[in-house]
């Protein structure tokens, strides 16, 4: 067995199947065919069940997927290392974030980053829940993971890092009933239009919450957070949201105001207790700052 191999088991999960893997790979299919046969006859157990034209991960294919993660991270981890010795400074971190999260606080950590370590890469990878963050972190689909929640972040046997409490906001097209930076009542919010998230997620339970019935109709339902502020300044509807959307929506022309009494969203960085690469701990060094209020815009 041989990192390669690992690398090569890894697209084929990746990429939901050999054809496709093999193209990412610039390699031809039965090569990789051939390299995924020698690694189960390695290891002795079946990693895919094949169906059809397909593949599924066996059980010991899942119960490998974290370790084969972690081994071509330690790799990388010692490839990066050894060239900041010569000076030549390079890696990559993933994080796992959920959309709130990623509009702030990740667009600072990543700023800060790059102006303190531009030889680094950050890459986000797209979560929606708390549980969905959490797993990535746990399988290392992920190094680490930024989430949300309207608790205190709870995740055994990951390392916990609070980063900052957002309070929830309206935002609004300007010229409606609500003035920038004036604060509102919940109750301020009957008869409004809403776009708000689908059913089941944590931005739609806490809005239902600070709702709670006040006569507010719902006038569209998204997945994807990168259309509410469109469909708030077209006039659509307003949207309550964490006010890390607060400088980006002003930016926009959209009327910002606070709710009070409000939720908040706990935001948190979590990763694992060891093994982290240099890059990971950079960021997380970042986010410790961060957290402190000791991030400054000079980095």
């Amino acid at each position: 067995m041989d990192a390669r191999q690992l690398e090569y088991f890894l697209a084929v999960v990746e990429h939901g199947g050999f054809g496709r893997a093999a193209a990412a790979l610039h390699l031809a299919q039965p090569s990789l065919s051939q390299a995924i046969a020698h690694l189960e006859a390695d290891l002795g157990v079946p990693l895919f069940h094949r169906v059809g034209r397909g593949v599924v991960l066996s059980e010991a294919g899942a119960e490998l997927l974290g370790p084969s993660r972690q081994v071509l991270r330690d790799l990388a981890a010692v490839r990066d290392t050894a060239a900041a010795l010569t000076g030549l400074a390079r890696g990559a971190v993933e994080v796992a974030c959920m959309p709130s999260p990623g509009v702030e606080p990740l667009a600072t950590l990543i700023r800060r980053c790059a102006r303190r370590h531009p030889e680094l890469t950050v890459v986000a990878r797209a979560a929606f829940t708390p549980d969905e963050v959490v797993r990535m972190v746990r399988t290392g689909a992920s190094e680490l993971g930024l989430l949300g929640s309207d608790a205190p972040v709870d995740a055994p046997g990951l390392d916990v890092l609070p980063l900052e409490e957002q309070p929830f906001v309206v935002v609004a097209a300007p010229g409606g009933a609500f003035r920038d930076g004036v604060p509102v009542a919940p109750g301020d919010l009957a008869g409004q239009r809403l776009v708000v998230s689908r059913p089941g997620s944590l931005m739609r339970r806490i809005v239902d919450d600070i709702v709670d019935g006040r006569g507010a109709r719902i006038a569209a339902v998204v997945d994807h957070r990168t259309s509410l502020l469109p469909l708030v300044l077209s006039g659509t509807g307003i949207a309550v949201l964490p006010s890390a959307w607060a400088p980006l929506a002003r930016r926009c022309g959209a009327v910002v105001a606070p709710v009070t009494p409000t939720a908040l969203l706990r935001v948190a960085l979590i990763g694992r207790r060891a093994h982290l690469t240099p890059a990971a701990r950079a960021f997380r060094r970042i986010a410790e700052e961060h957290a402190a209020g000791s991030g400054a815009e000079t980095d």
